[in-house]
């Protein structure tokens, strides 16, 4: 038995059609997963940083109205100013279309019409953050399985190989059953690294999450205290 038969190349090109099929599957689910992992992780990092610089500057007191204006430069499409945009603008719209007659902002009115305005953000903020992580877990869940339709697709030739030549040597026997066993390991070499990145960008996603959440909370009270005192 020639050691070069057992090498993964030709073992890979020596494969039936069916078992080629699965592996050039499971390749390009692996390249995508791995697309989307290095897409999202740079994405991530963009938001955290984004949302640190921002968080420092308007908790030091710095003006909205400046901080508004600077977002389009500043923080483009970044989710945590996006989230203080939709509910500053809000608010600045109700105080000029929705204000009373002494020029005041309708408190009941402002406050509901500024929280929608928050919570639509929030959310499509996560719909983006959140986009193909699914893709993720499906290559995760389903890759190992697509291996092994190959895997078992694989040792069905292989025993009729076995049968039509009548010998059951191991000289005979191992090509088909390594040529078959191949498309385990790239079910597994697609799975694995999936479904660690999936584990890790829904982990962020979760805290990413938390934080926009408390800000919007503690955005809509600080909004709340400046209607009281107009």
């Amino acid at each position: 038995m020639n050691h070069e038969q057992l090498s993964v190349i030709p073992l890979i090109l020596g494969a039936g059609d069916v078992v080629k099929g699965v592996l050039i599957l499971l390749l390009l689910m692996s390249i995508t997963s791995w697309g989307i992992a290095f897409n999202k992780w740079r994405r991530y990092r963009k938001a955290r940083r984004d949302a640190e610089d921002f968080s420092t500057a308007f908790w030091g007191g710095a003006d909205m109205d400046s901080m508004l204006a600077s977002i389009p430069q500043r923080y483009p499409n970044s989710p945590l100013p996006n989230i203080f945009q939709a509910g500053y603008r809000e608010y600045l719209r109700h105080r000029r279309d929705d204000s009373n007659k002494s020029g005041k902002l309708v408190a009941g009115s402002g406050l509901d019409g500024i929280r929608r305005a928050l919570d639509a953000a929030l959310s499509r903020e996560m719909e983006g953050l959140s986009r193909h992580l699914a893709f993720l877990a499906t290559v995760g869940s389903t890759a190992p399985f697509v291996g092994l339709f190959g895997t078992v697709w694989g040792i069905i030739s292989a025993f009729q190989g076995i049968a039509m030549s009548k010998s059951t040597s191991l000289t005979v026997v191992a090509p088909g059953i390594a040529e078959a066993l191949i498309a385990t390991a790239f079910g597994l070499v697609a799975a694995i690294p999936a479904v660690v990145a999936y584990n890790k960008f829904t982990s962020d996603l979760k805290r990413m999450a938390s934080n926009m959440q408390q800000f919007s909370s503690e955005f809509l009270n600080i909004i709340a205290r400046h209607i009281k005192e107009e």
